[in-house]
């Protein structure tokens, strides 16, 4: 089968500078935008009540887990693909499109029961407050039922970003989040024809970005994508196909739903104390994507060029690519810190915080930054893992990083010092992924680039 080569040749001879951020430029655009939809979102939200800030904060796991599964198996799916690329085995790539789709279908399906089903126990089970439980229920019910965009979106965007044509996610991801900003306001408050929904229209706005985006993603793929043919009418799940996809891609969803189990139970530890300090950690993770989505960014452009590199078996473009990602995020994380250590009132203001909030939210903002430092890094090389196919390995880091090292450092720090100690959790479990993930990469370089 003869298809253009553009998209490989590029990722195989383009020096690496230039490579790297013109695919990763435009996702990190993009990317900021989405940070950008997530902030306003809040912002809107806590313009109804301090109580619907602090129901969407409670859902924020579970919109961290539909990421993740449809994150999860994309990973898998572009690290297979790229790496058939790289090898100029485009029956592989096509097989890998196709059935990467097929299992964002069933994911969909799948979460559409679950959540349309226990909304409204997982809010119960986390606070007594029937506005809190009100709230949070109708939200859930909403993003899980129509995630079927969201699942799609971002399997799509990432066939796009396998090709190298990243330019293309940017105008799929950026015009959603525009839409979900847009549509916002209109319809939690009810301007023009439309009525008022409250927190009910901060979720619909946000499922009509994703179904808008998924659709711009698909006529790209058909349209545009000239190195995968999406055609369905002989398709077959395969397999050996999907377990590729997953051998990479399980690993990085157990590692992306962790930290929905983090959340969870973070959100349980500072129960024990308000629930306005539950508003301040979802307004922690609202802030922090500003500053972490350009770098997840700079690591969806990064992926593609290593797995393709190594498919290529060429050494001195894979670690080239290496050290200026991680260059690159550690100068976005230093940002980060800088600006969460002079001006955490005027974030949390944003929010519309109250005293009690304001009173918490800054000196944890300022605990929790301290994390920064090495995050950078450990994002990075985590996703340097997924690339080469050692995807246990981010997903060790990550279960160390967020179950056995914030959560009950989070607890103890609790019981023995208070609320205002519960935040150096942050820094602490930090430290234990940037230990591991050298130790891991130092091995990860012996068993499969050093010979290279």
């Amino acid at each position: 089968m003869s298809q253009p080569q553009s998209a490989e040749n590029k990722m195989g001879t383009m020096p690496i500078p230039k490579l790297l951020f013109s695919m990763s430029l435009p996702l990190m655009l993009s990317m900021l935008v989405q940070a950008l939809y997530n902030i306003v979102d809040s912002i809107f939200v806590s313009m109804i009540n301090e109580n619907a800030l602090t129901a969407v904060s409670l859902i924020f796991p579970v919109q961290n887990l539909i990421i993740a599964i449809a994150a999860g198996t994309a990973v898998g799916v572009n690290a297979l693909l790229s790496r058939n690329l790289g090898e100029r085995d485009f029956e592989g790539a096509n097989k890998a499109a196709i059935n990467g789709l097929f299992l964002s279908v069933l994911s969909y399906l799948a979460t559409a029961f679950v959540g349309g089903s226990l909304s409204h126990f997982f809010l119960s089970v986390q606070t007594n407050d029937p506005q809190i439980v009100a709230y949070g229920t109708t939200y859930m019910r909403i993003i899980t039922v129509f995630s079927f965009g969201c699942f799609l979106q971002i399997m799509l965007e990432r066939l796009l970003q396998s090709t190298g044509r990243t330019i293309c996610t940017m105008i799929t991801q950026a015009t959603g989040a525009i839409i979900n900003i847009i549509m916002d306001p209109i319809l939690i408050f009810g301007i023009g024809f439309f009525p008022k929904m409250g927190v009910a229209g901060a979720a619909v706005a946000t499922v009509f970005g994703q179904i808008v985006a998924m659709l711009l993603a698909l006529i790209m793929n058909l349209k545009v994508n000239k190195d995968i043919q999406l055609h369905f009418s002989s398709f077959r799940p395969c397999a050996a196909t999907i377990g590729h996809i997953y051998e990479v891609g399980v690993p990085s969803i157990v590692m992306q739903s962790i930290g929905s189990v983090m959340t969870f139970g973070f959100n349980k530890i500072l129960l024990m104390f308000t629930s306005t300090a539950t508003a301040v950690f979802g307004v922690y993770f609202k802030l922090n994507s500003f500053i972490f989505m350009p770098i997840f960014g700079l690591n969806n452009g990064m992926v593609p060029i290593v797995a393709y590199n190594y498919g290529a078996r060429n050494k001195k473009r894979i670690m080239q690519t290496i050290k200026l990602s991680v260059i690159s995020a550690v100068c976005l994380m230093l940002v980060g810190l800088s600006l969460f250590m002079l001006i955490p009132d005027k974030l949390l203001g944003l929010f519309h915080a109250s005293s009690e909030m304001l009173a918490i939210g800054v000196p944890a903002l300022r605990i929790i930054c301290l994390s920064f430092l090495f995050a950078g890094y450990c994002i990075i090389v985590g996703s340097v893992f997924q690339a080469l196919g050692n995807g246990v390995y981010s997903l060790l880091v990550s279960l160390a990083r967020q179950i056995f090292a914030i959560l009950p450092s989070a607890y103890i720090l609790a019981k023995v010092f208070g609320l205002h100690a519960v935040w150096w959790s942050f820094p602490i479990a930090e430290l234990v992924s940037l230990t591991m993930t050298t130790i891991f990469f130092r091995r990860i370089y012996r068993e499969k680039l050093e010979n290279l």
